[in-house]
């Protein structure tokens, strides 16, 4: 990856984190410069980067500014990653509710896709996501045990941004999704946790999450209603 690349990640990253916040002026450019050992060119391509995306503005006499903002849609942002829409495509906000937290060995399909040995623990996560109450997907995660040592034995201790909290508890950072999307009729626990009444099509789409070096680090399958819904992928 190219140096430039590497250090607007790491900037992103301090946005979305919070580290820097809304509003507040982001360190000089000869600053960041000693900070990160690299020539004042490429943290100027860094920033340039990050306000041609919207999370940096320049203002006269203030300096490089966050915004706040970031993409909609953006494989670099997995943290705040959801991409049903509804169907004046407007974006929707989701509140994700965990169903169900187990561990167990892994088959052979999963240990496959993950580049693990069939057998390895993998911790399973269950959750729904909810629009304004109403159930619209269905989330199924699978993460190796060995990657996430001391991962929450509740639901109540799990957190909304589960790709936010791997990276700051684990340092575990998802940069690349591979995805499958494929059509499934609703299965009797489709319809109860999604709230179906009569047979229904469902949206079904299988992601593999690698990291920076483009190792699998966890499975997710989603099961989603579409009868007022859209997925939206827009590739940048």
């Amino acid at each position: 990856m190219p140096l430039h690349e590497r250090l607007r990640r790491e900037l992103s990253e301090r946005i979305l984190l919070g580290t820097w916040a809304p509003g507040a002026a982001v360190p000089g450019e000869v600053e960041l410069a000693t900070e990160f050992d690299v020539a004042v060119g490429t943290v100027r391509r860094a920033l340039s980067a990050l306000v041609a995306e919207g999370m940096l503005v320049r203002r006269p006499r203030v300096g490089t500014v966050v915004t706040g903002r970031t993409p909609e849609h953006s494989l670099r942002f997995f943290f705040r990653y959801f991409r049903l829409h509804g169907a004046d495509g407007a974006l929707l906000r989701s509140q994700a509710v965990a169903l169900s937290l187990w561990r167990a060995p892994a088959e052979a399909a999963d240990a496959t896709l993950l580049d693990i040995a069939p057998g390895t623990e993998l911790i399973h996560l269950r959750r729904v996501r909810k629009v304004d109450g109403r159930p619209i997907m269905l989330d199924h995660y699978r993460i190796p045990q060995a990657l996430v040592p001391g991962f929450p034995q509740e639901t109540a201790a799990l957190p909304q941004l589960l790709f936010l909290y791997l990276l700051e508890r684990w340092g575990l950072r998802v940069t690349a999704v591979r995805e499958e999307l494929r059509a499934a009729l609703a299965t009797a626990d489709d319809a109860a946790a999604l709230g179906l009444s009569e047979p229904a099509a469902l949206l079904v789409i299988e992601e593999t999450g690698f990291d920076p070096a483009a190792h699998p680090l966890l499975l997710g399958t989603h099961r989603a209603r579409t009868e007022a819904y859209r997925y939206i992928n827009e590739v940048r």
